[in-house]
């Protein structure tokens, strides 16, 4: 257990400071040693206690029009698609490399792209982005990377950046859930060493609001890429490596 309640403190902190990716790094880190089905076991609730705790404290500066209008239901249509993927291969050979690659290509994007936020989205590519994120978020509980894509365009505000996010994150994760528990993935016993993860969850948190509150959120984002980078790589070449016949 003291290996996962590292993880959770460094992706935790991830997110308490920029208001996305815990489940992103702590799903890549993780994998490196655990199932990915057992590890959204042992994660989702902790992240929703994290998510609670930042829409409490970030409340006032939520941006309701544009999560409940813009955002939500599109996400919400795409978790439909992504919980019947999940439902049909929670223990494919494919999930493991397959969310390595795909976190190697975000953090290269992210990398590439810098500080750099972009000009507003289409429409149209706005709904096929958040359309795909839940998607990601129904298979492995984290379509943050291309939900941050199109909140980064529209709330320029750090705070709200952040609130919002996390609003987000505790819908979903109340939606996918049930799904969990269906599965046997969210057990009494799973729920046991979720408890056990509160204590580096508020390390993280502390540790977390004094990133958000005093380093340059830019830099730091760039940072958690190259992690996210580096640990995606081990990831994807382990697990192809371990598919691969005899």
């Amino acid at each position: 257990m003291g290996l996962l309640a590292g993880i959770v403190f460094l992706a935790f902190l991830v997110e308490a400071a920029a208001g996305f990716g815990s489940m992103v790094v702590a799903m890549t880190m993780g994998a490196l040693w655990f199932p990915v089905p057992q590890l959204l076991g042992w994660l989702v609730p902790v992240n929703l206690v994290l998510s609670v705790y930042l829409v409490l404290r970030g409340r006032s500066s939520l941006d309701w029009g544009f999560f409940l209008k813009r955002m939500l239901p599109v996400m919400a249509l795409g978790l439909v698609g992504g919980t019947v993927i999940a439902g049909r291969a929670a223990q494919a050979a494919w999930l493991k490399p397959a969310f390595g690659v795909f976190v190697v290509g975000v953090a290269a994007w992210q990398l590439t792209r810098g500080r750099r936020e972009g000009a507003p989205l289409s429409q149209g590519t706005r709904a096929l982005a958040l359309l795909g994120a839940g998607v990601l978020h129904g298979v492995y509980a984290t379509g943050g990377p291309l939900a941050v894509f199109v909140s980064a365009r529209e709330l320029k505000d750090k705070a709200a950046f952040r609130a919002t996010l996390s609003a987000l994150w505790v819908v979903l994760n109340l939606l996918v859930l049930p799904r969990l528990v269906v599965q046997g993935e969210v057990t009494e016993k799973t729920l046991g060493t979720s408890a056990l993860m509160l204590g580096p969850l508020a390390l993280g948190i502390l540790a977390g609001e004094w990133v958000h509150h005093r380093l340059d959120e830019g830099r730091f984002r760039v940072a958690v890429s190259a992690l996210l980078l580096l640990a995606g790589g081990v990831l994807a070449a382990g697990s192809l490596t371990e598919a691969l016949p005899r």
